[in-house]
């Protein structure tokens, strides 16, 4: 295999879910429902918070936000899929490879961050419920979206311009359905030393950091619910959380089933499905387990598609 440099890798190949051509029709439908689902789900909770008065709070403003994060999350692997699988090819070009992999890692980014937003909001609803509103207010709940984003981009920005040094050998195959950060290292030419060393350095904060926050909200969270007497304020306090703690669970329980994955097994198989679950899974049920445990947003979606079943076609 000839060995060039970036410039002369004018493509890599993805190697997708299955080399099986008899499941490709299988694997287009089932991918194609679960996005449609992902951008349908999403669009109406960004469209009932927009459109309630009552959810223009800070807790529905980082909803919307993280919605809107998720259908980018999505849109940013799944079309290039659907496509490959349906021309039946695996390229990707490496321009291409390099602007995915950079918005990929700013959607999971800025997602992260926003669950940590949110549990410090309602950290503050919660724990300081007399200051809930001086202190989240409209200017710093933008300033905090703002925040996450600006963060994420200069790391996303920082991964490509060091990716970009890497050589590639021609006809270069990513294992995998997406060009994902750790799998571009992991078949480059050169030596990747430094950049898997930066990889671990810069990732490992951006991780950790935010779990932390997380894990230090709800800490006070629940150490202030147990010092409620009302039983009424206690279920209310636990249905505006529950429904935060299963989406935080499932975007670190699948995103930390990936990594687990790729260090303690070869199979390809068992990763790039742990993948699946990470990218394409998670933003597909993060609205419905907002919408079916919350009586706002469950309020809010019944009256949007009424009004939307009742005009005139």
């Amino acid at each position: 295999m000839e060995t060039g440099n970036h410039s002369g890798a004018s493509q890599f190949l993805l190697r997708g879910l299955s080399d099986d051509p008899a499941l490709q029709p299988l694997l287009f439908g089932l991918f194609l429902s679960m996005y449609l689902v992902t951008m349908t789900g999403n669009l109406l909770i960004i469209l009932a918070v927009s459109t309630d008065p009552h959810l223009h709070t800070p807790m529905y403003f980082f909803l919307s936000n993280l919605s809107f994060v998720d259908i980018c999350f999505t849109s940013t692997t799944v079309p290039k899929m659907l496509v490959n699988i349906q021309a039946q090819s695996k390229d990707i070009s490496y321009t291409g490879c390099l602007t995915q992999m950079f918005f990929f890692m700013i959607f999971v980014g800025v997602d992260n961050f926003l669950l940590t937003v949110m549990a410090y909001d309602r950290f503050v609803a919660i724990c300081h419920p007399l200051h809930y509103m001086v202190i989240m207010n409209p200017r710093t709940c933008v300033l905090l979206v703002l925040m996450c984003w600006f963060i994420i981009f200069w790391f996303a920005l920082l991964h490509v311009l060091l990716v970009a040094q890497l050589t590639f050998c021609a006809g270069t195959e990513i294992p995998h359905f997406f060009c994902e950060l750790a799998q571009i290292i992991k078949v480059a030419c050169s030596d990747t030393l430094f950049m898997t060393i930066c990889m671990y350095v810069i990732v490992a904060p951006l991780g950790v950091i935010p779990l932390t926050g997380i894990l230090y909200s709800y800490s006070h969270i629940i150490s202030s619910l147990m010092k409620m007497s009302s039983s009424t304020s206690k279920q209310k306090a636990f249905s505006t959380c529950g429904s935060h703690l299963c989406v935080v669970s499932l975007f670190y329980g699948t995103s930390l089933g990936v990594y687990l994955s790729s260090a303690m097994t070869h199979s390809l198989e068992k990763s790039t499905v742990a993948s699946v679950m990470y990218t394409v899974v998670t933003p597909m049920l993060n609205p419905f387990i907002y919408s079916m445990r919350n009586k706002d947003v469950k309020g809010a979606l019944g009256k949007l598609l009424s009004r939307a079943a009742s005009c005139p076609m």
